[in-house]
């Protein structure tokens, strides 16, 4: 038989509980607070045993006298990652939309948001509805998962299949998707299968081999997904996250990381041959630019060429990452916008010449999610601030233009949609030790920015483990909240009328810069031509192709005898030749 980690249910009062541990030699399981009974060797690394059991057991597995650790499958925690596992059963939810479809992929405009910052899955549930008004299709959680302490970002969960408490109860979970659904929104959840976080992780201690000393990521050695039991557990853990939620697909965190195509393509082969009732959406994160996995069972994959370029754009940054985006700009802007990526096999300097990237410009816009903002852009600066902090509010308004009119699938992150101004922060809850040592990682990582060369200007990076730093990152309403508010939902009215419904048929017919800071693009979109300009320099841009009629939409300053003022956004349609 083929074995899953996890309780398995054999009847109202019995389950069986299987724990993959080849490190070990016995393993003993506690159910309560009765001795722990011991676990028979059923060979591969698993231990397995039958025992009398009811929902609301606690259980966890007895390594050795001094080591007891929760269930790595464990679907809900009596206390927190570092104590017993409860066990649960998949009681029937009451769904109210349990005749939901699903939407397609072209439709999606995607909205970021962080529950823990938002009140947990009530509060994003209490949201939904504001949202949908403004024109959001669907809603992407950060991830959900158990972590250590109160509050994270959600990247250093060391239990993937349990909820994170402060977060709310699977029903908590599944009502916020019933909800969305009910609106016509979809929901999808980020999930985190590169890495364990550093604290509540028991793995090393009875399953060493889930990890690949051979083969090192930025968090440790890599998981070793050609093991078949570690395939399965994630594998799985997918399934869950899809069939238990009804969720309408997943985002796989640093895919690059993940480093095993083998096993990305069988996962996106599984789910998608196991849940046929309603469209599940597949999208990447991959800094390696791997096109490949966009035809092999994703839909699509994080841009963040995108956002780097558009970012050096707006606001002059050409430090870390974004020197690969420093020259020519507005050339390389072009090519995103009809290609996809920039980087398709060239040099990355920001990784020591090495070249980054394949071809994509056979795939379709829609194969590339982009965004001016999302958690790691603006958490990962030193003070966590947004673009409103940075641009302009004109040249913002013509780039917020540009994600949302672009046939790319566009994303906002939670707080764009009222102009927050306030900072979203990294942030944790670690204690001891390890609180020290990522508060001064922190404040060495930003040691190679001139801003933070001063040991006193580090003093001024907030300490990520400090309750404050997490309520600071709340985002609120900015000054301009409702002509932002009024702007985005004017914008997306258009997407859905005249883009929406035709970009399954979008085909790029180039795109070129027009000025250092300025650029036009084409597309066809079955009979009619998509044409977008916009120019972020300080001085007039002139058009290439000057406008047919009146423009579908100004957002700046009206084009006048060929060329494109400063801060200005424009797109038109006019019949395909």
């Amino acid at each position: 038989m083929t074995r899953r980690a996890g309780p398995t249910w054999l009847g109202p009062d019995r389950a069986r509980f299987d724990l993959w541990a080849p490190s070990c030699e016995t393993v003993g399981l506690e159910l309560d607070d009765a001795p722990a009974l011991p676990m028979q060797a059923v060979g591969d690394g698993w231990f397995s045993l039958e025992a009398s059991a009811v929902p609301g057991t606690r259980y966890r597995f007895r390594l050795s006298e001094a080591l007891a650790v929760p269930d790595p499958a464990s679907q809900a925690l009596a206390e927190d990652v570092h104590g017993w596992s409860l066990l649960v059963t998949d009681q029937p939810y009451p769904w109210r939309h349990a005749d939901w479809a699903g939407r397609p992929w072209r439709e999606a405009v995607l909205y970021e948001a962080h529950c823990g910052l938002l009140g947990g899955f009530k509060g994003v549930a209490d949201r939904l509805a504001d949202l949908a008004g403004l024109g959001i299709t669907a809603l992407q959680l950060m991830p959900v998962n158990a972590f250590s302490g109160a509050r994270n970002w959600g990247y250093d969960g060391v239990l993937p299949y349990a909820l994170a408490p402060a977060y709310g109860a699977p029903e908590d979970l599944k009502a916020l998707v019933d909800t969305a659904h009910g609106l016509g929104m979809m929901v999808l959840l980020d999930v985190v299968y590169n890495h364990f976080g550093p604290d509540g992780n028991y793995l090393p201690s009875y399953a060493g081999a889930v990890f690949d000393d051979n083969r090192q990521t930025p968090w440790g050695p890599a998981i070793a997904f050609h093991r078949p039991p570690v395939a399965r557990f994630f594998i799985d853990n997918a399934l869950y996250w899809l069939e238990t939620f009804k969720l309408d697909g997943l985002r796989f965190d640093a895919a690059h990381a993940i480093g095993d195509n083998g096993f990305l393509d069988a996962m996106a082969a599984e789910i998608r041959a196991r849940i046929v009732d309603r469209p599940i959406h597949l999208v990447l994160e991959n800094e390696a630019n791997d096109a490949a996995r966009l035809t092999s069972g994703f839909d699509a994959q994080w841009n963040d060429d995108f956002h780097n370029v558009v970012h050096v754009l707006l606001t002059g940054e050409t430090s870390s990452y974004y020197q690969d985006f420093a020259d020519r700009p507005a050339e390389r802007l072009a090519r995103c916008l009809a290609e996809g990526f920039i980087y398709q096999g060239q040099a990355s300097p920001n990784h020591d010449g090495r070249p980054r990237g394949i071809a994509s410009g056979h795939l379709p816009p829609t194969a590339f999610v982009n965004f001016l903002q999302n958690h790691d852009q603006v958490g990962n600066r030193a003070l966590g601030e947004r673009l409103t902090r940075l641009v302009s509010p004109e040249r913002l308004r013509a780039a917020m233009a540009l994600l949302l009119l672009s046939p790319q699938i566009p994303m906002l992150f939670m707080g764009e949609e009222d102009g927050a101004t306030n900072p979203f922060l990294f942030f944790t809850d670690f204690h001891d030790a390890l609180a020290d040592a990522v508060r001064e990682g922190r404040r060495r990582e930003f040691a190679k920015f001139p801003a933070f060369a001063d040991p006193d200007a580090r003093q001024a990076i907030p300490d990520p483990n400090a309750k404050a730093t997490f309520e600071a990152s709340r985002p609120e309403p900015g000054p301009d909240a409702v002509a932002w508010r009024v702007l985005i939902k004017h914008l997306l009215r258009l997407r859905r009328e005249h883009l929406a419904p035709h970009l399954g048929a979008a085909v790029s017919l180039g795109a070129e810069a027009i000025g250092s800071k300025a650029v036009q693009a084409r597309w066809r979109l079955e009979t009619k031509t998509f044409t977008l300009a916009i120019n972020l320099g300080d001085k007039p841009a002139l058009l290439s192709r000057a406008l047919e009629g009146p423009p579908l939409v100004v957002v700046g300053v009206e084009p006048l005898r060929g060329l494109l003022p400063p801060a200005t956004f424009v797109a038109w349609l006019e019949a395909a030749p």
